[in-house]
């Protein structure tokens, strides 16, 4: 969609807009993904913020779902409020914490319906009165009569309110609202009144990481001149009207299970409040300390440091592409940037998975790894795309996170610090592997390496102990027994790379073995991975369509995790009887006439091309790996369709789930011409461009420039490849090409050339031979 068409008609919300002509912000467009299942949302954020402060929009009243996940939905009309942390493209709902409100006139301490205007606080808002870029976001309430800008630092939430002359101000803050549970969500919180301008609290609740503990602090630009701390579980109330300062000590404070607090400001002459609201994973007075982040209430000073923050994450690339796909392409790299979001104190102090408070010596703790998803494309985007500061504070938050943990294991699904248990695999194992491996400095990497072989020995973890004694996961005992033998190969394999690069020779030579495990599972009769039970027999019946969670694979089918051996494609190669086997089955994956009502039950099988799956992450991988079996110009034509029917710069531009930036990194990466197969390897299969030109601007200030010769629809195959002006035979780019700086320039056509890429010596790296 166009953003020009949603500029505000609103004289005050235009009066604190930048201009910033030719800014790579321009090109982002926030609203992409926010429709259909893409699980996005519109607010403010810094690059990997802690606060990531936006509208919610769900409809239920006290229950929310997996369509609101983010809490904002574009085919929503009305708005609850405005809440300080959302997940980015999450399958799961969570988060939503601190929701304010701004209203003006009566208080009304319900939310309402959105089928019932004026029913409670929520309020209605159009499209045509909404307007966000990176690190800002603004809409007009019309119920409210409310206009409401927001933007934030790290820490700080900052929210400015104009309500129309002689309006009384006030403004809701609700507790018992999350995305996630209304009615059961809260195991405990708090209000506290600090003076006369400060409210502080906290919330305790049993979402996705039971337990999670979040403290925050609000600062209003304004004395309070009335205020309600309200219990509304318990019924007892507390609505005393006073003045703050003379309000009894024993009446400024409220704990409870489902905690209302109402806020008046009288009727401000210029009709503007302005609120701050801190949050720590720590104590009140952290949060406290956090407000300090943002001295002062220049609103427009920091929506301007917004800009300048994400202006300097996004220059790490400069993209030439016909308008959608650069819109496309810089949103990919926007929401590439939204996590692992930063989960400590200004003074180091964080909460980690053990639920306790510790303190951060030399690096910046975040969370929020949602590996199972990110290990496979975003987190290889962000070593070439972030300073290497950033990405050492990654490595360094799991190995800390391990030695915190009440298991001794990395993080599985971590958010808040602490571990949700979602989805399957130990991959936080391939992103510690994956940036040693291309040179990350500033972290212990014998302490890496036990941390890593820690969690893939844990053998209480997901049938661990069966896969180290059988070679595989029997399915008799442990459920996705399949999906998850082959992804424990996988990242087994990564240790091994890692441990052989040390001179751990011991480690490695076992990883290397553990690594071939996925042939355990494969049987070449059927040409797919199945599941085996304890005896060594494959389970039957079988049928390479069954897809129900809690069978044989996670979220997915056999036609889906057959081709997971992203370190062994030309074992897979062999397995198939060679390139045509291969060449063949991939065929059948993507040409498949089906019924979409197989994989109507499950929610995550979405972007459906025959049975590959582009809305969900096991297929991310399988248009490339033509590649390895000689045929990258099938890959290309492949990719020309998946990225025609799967994005588009609409608010359901994305085929699923983001996944903390997932899906945007793999288009980032394929928009670019070649994607990484198997992070650990430091190679890149070679696909094909959708940009003329990109430059990366990397880390160590040099350059690499990606150009494209005949770019257009009617040309989707590569003719010819140069690197540094020298002709590329192979199908394959490497790291050290990439970090050296340099320029890689495809030559288009429309007929493809059968003969690029063919012989074995030119195809990505495979830990068989071929």
């Amino acid at each position: 969609m166009r953003r020009a068409a949603l500029h505000f008609a609103i004289a005050l919300l235009c009066a604190g807009s930048n201009s910033h002509a030719a800014n790579r912000t321009d090109n982002v467009d926030v609203f992409i993904g926010t429709g259909g299942d893409g699980h996005t949302f519109p607010g403010a954020a810094r690059p990997f913020g802690m606060v990531q402060l936006s509208p919610d929009t769900q409809v239920r009243h006290f229950r929310q779902s997996y369509p609101w996940a983010a809490g904002y939905r574009y085919d929503d009309d009305s708005i609850l409020g405005f809440s300080h942390t959302h997940f980015s493209g999450a399958g799961h709902s969570d988060l939503g914490d601190v929701l304010l409100m701004p209203t003006a006139g009566e208080v009304k301490l319900e939310p309402g319906y959105p089928e019932r205007p004026f029913s409670g606080y929520r309020s209605r808002f159009s499209h045509k009165d909404e307007r966000a870029e990176p690190g800002y976001y603004a809409v007009k309430l019309l119920d409210n009569d409310v206009d409401v800008e927001l933007t934030a630092s790290a820490r700080v939430g900052l929210h400015r309110y104009r309500f129309k002359p002689g309006a009384e101000a006030n403004v809701i803050l609700d507790l018992r609202a999350s995305i996630y549970d209304w009615s059961g969500k809260n195991l405990w919180s708090r209000l506290r009144l600090r003076g006369t301008d400060t409210v502080t609290g906290m919330r305790e609740t049993r979402g996705w990481a039971p337990g999670r503990q979040l403290y925050f602090a609000i600062r209003f630009s304004r004395p309070i001149v009335a205020h309600q701390l309200l219990n509304r579980e318990e019924g007892v109330e507390y609505k005393g009207f006073a003045a703050p300062g003379k309000t009894p000590a024993d009446k400024v404070l409220v704990e409870g299970k489902a905690l209302e607090g109402t806020f008046g400001f009288g009727t401000p002459a210029d009709g503007t409040v302005l609120v701050k609201v801190a949050v720590s994973g720590v104590s009140e007075d952290g949060a406290l300390a956090n407000l300090d982040e943002m001295p002062g209430w220049d609103f427009d000073a920091e929506r301007r440091r917004a800009h300048d923050a994400w202006e300097e994450a996004l220059a790490a690339v400069d993209i030439d592409a016909p308008p959608p796909m650069k819109r496309m392409a810089y949103t990919s790299l926007y929401h590439a940037l939204l996590a692992p979001s930063l989960f400590m104190d200004a003074d180091g102090k964080y909460r980690g998975p053990d639920n306790q408070v510790h303190q951060a010596q030399g690096f910046r703790f975040h969370s929020t790894f949602s590996l199972w998803d990110t290990h496979r494309a975003l987190h290889p985007l962000l070593t070439l795309i972030q300073p290497e500061k950033r990405n050492v504070d990654f490595v360094r938050s799991l190995i800390e996170s391990q030695k915190a943990s009440p298991y001794g294991i990395l993080p599985v699904w971590q958010f808040a610090g602490l571990e949700t248990w979602c989805m399957i695999g130990y991959h936080a194992v391939p992103v510690i592997a994956d940036a040693y491996m291309k040179g990350l400095k500033g972290f212990d990497a014998d302490e890496a390496l036990r941390a890593m072989t820690a969690s893939a020995e844990y053998g209480p973890y997901g049938g661990l102990q069966h896969y180290m004694k059988l070679g595989y996961v029997p399915i008799d005992l442990e459920p996705e027994a399949a999906s998850k033998t082959v992804e424990y190969a996988f990242d087994d394999w990564t240790i091994a790379r890692m441990a052989d690069k040390m001179g751990r020779r011991d480690v490695a030579d076992r990883y290397y073995k553990r690594a071939q495990n996925w042939r355990n599972v494969f049987d070449p009769e059927t040409g797919f991975v199945r599941a085996k039970k304890s005896d060594g027999q494959f389970r039957t019946p079988f049928d390479p369509v069954r897809s129900n969670f809690g069978s044989d694979y996670t979220e997915g089918s056999a036609w889906q995790y057959s081709w997971y051996m992203p370190h062994d494609n030309a074992g897979l190669v062999k397995m198939l009887g060679g390139d045509a086997g291969l060449i063949n089955k991939i065929d059948q994956v993507f040409d498949a006439k089906i019924d979409p009502a197989v994989y109507a039950h499950m929610e995550d099988i979405s972007g459906l091309i025959g049975h590959y799956a582009h809305g969900n992450e096991p297929s991310h991988h399988v248009a490339y790996l033509y590649n390895y079996a000689g045929a990258p110009w099938k890959t290309q034509a492949r990719l020309a369709h998946i990225v025609k029917s799967q994005y588009n710069d609409t608010p359901d531009g994305l085929a699923g789930n983001d996944d903390l930036g997932q899906m945007s990194a793999w288009l980032a990466f394929t928009a670019l011409g070649f994607y990484p197969v198997a992070p650990g390897s430091n190679e890149y299969a070679i696909g094909r461009p959708f940009v003329g030109r990109a430059t990366l601007n990397l880390p160590n200030g040099k350059r690499f420039t990606i150009r494209t010769e005949g770019l257009s629809d009617a040309h989707p195959y590569v003719g010819s490849v140069t690197l540094n002006g020298k002709p590329l035979a192979r199908s394959v780019l490497r790291h050290e090409e990439i970090v050296a700086g340099g320029e890689l320039v495809f030559r288009m056509q429309a007929a493809p050339d059968k003969d690029w890429g063919k012989a074995p010596a030119n195809r990505p790296y495979t830990q068989t031979a071929y």
